[in-house]
């Protein structure tokens, strides 16, 4: 592996957020490689979603920082912050497909919209860009309420890599779906981030898709991560929040949020 492989392409260092008393993020270190495939795992309530936010620029930190391809852009703005979300991918937990545009309309939007790409030019990219996720181009003129939960995703995840990020976050990428169809999602994953040999970094708490996508697993617990190591290990790591969570026991240090 080179230098520039092993060196974090996105690292977070000391991350705090807070809302008003309610303190979610107390201290968030982690980081990924280009080629690495990272699942964060945890509860309700634990801070993945902030931390994906933050990682993100869409909240800026109390503390700690946030790098890039080893640039800080903590509190980055303007073309610094279009410069880096220009090569994130993200795959949204509900999809977040425009209803009001077609399919290839929803997977071409960046390359519309912030590339300046002709449409015609756009669409061709768009209907090859569906056939990696398994879609023909008999799709493409379709709305997304014409279209299965299934094939939501895959669209979803066709607009994620459309320009070959070097990064891409997936939020909850099988929610909703029966087994088959996630597996399925899952394998799309596998072979679109291994392909593009991008960074990938998922929240979900799908423990079979959290073990077959990853190559290392990070348990968030009150906003620190508890833990962290290859996927194979999850199930035998000899944390008691992370046995407890993995086997889905309600007796535990975990309280259920009820």
């Amino acid at each position: 592996m080179t230098d520039t492989a092993a060196r974090p392409l996105l690292k977070l260092e000391g991350v705090e957020k807070a809302f008003g008393q309610k303190q979610v993020l107390r201290g968030v270190d982690i980081d990924v490689a280009r080629g690495q495939s990272l699942v964060v795992i945890g509860g309700s309530g634990s801070g993945k979603s902030v931390m994906l936010k933050n990682a993100l620029g869409l909240m800026t930190p109390d503390k700690g920082r946030i790098l890039f391809d080893s640039e800080d852009v903590t509190n980055a703005t303007g073309k610094a912050r279009e410069a880096m979300r220009a090569r994130i991918g993200m795959l949204f937990q509900a999809g977040a497909l425009f209803d009001s545009l077609t399919v290839w309309e929803n997977v071409a939007f960046r390359l519309i919209h912030s590339e300046r790409m002709s449409r015609r030019d756009a669409k061709d990219r768009a209907i090859d860009t569906l056939r990696k996720v398994r879609l023909g181009s008999d799709v493409a003129g379709l709305y997304p309420a014409e279209i299965s939960g299934g094939m939501q995703k895959r669209v979803s995840l066709a607009r994620s890599i459309i320009s070959e990020p070097d990064l891409i976050f997936f939020d909850e990428p099988t929610t909703g779906l029966d087994p088959i169809t996630a597996d399925a999602i899952n394998d799309l994953i596998l072979e679109q981030v291994r392909g593009l040999g991008a960074a990938a970094v998922t929240i979900t708490h799908d423990m079979a898709s959290a073990r077959k996508i990853a190559d290392e697993i990070a348990m968030l617990f009150e906003g620190r991560i508890i833990w962290r190591g290859p996927a194979a290990d999850v199930m035998t790591s000899g944390n008691e929040y992370v046995d407890q969570f993995v086997s889905g026991r309600a007796d535990g240090p975990i309280q259920p949020a009820i």
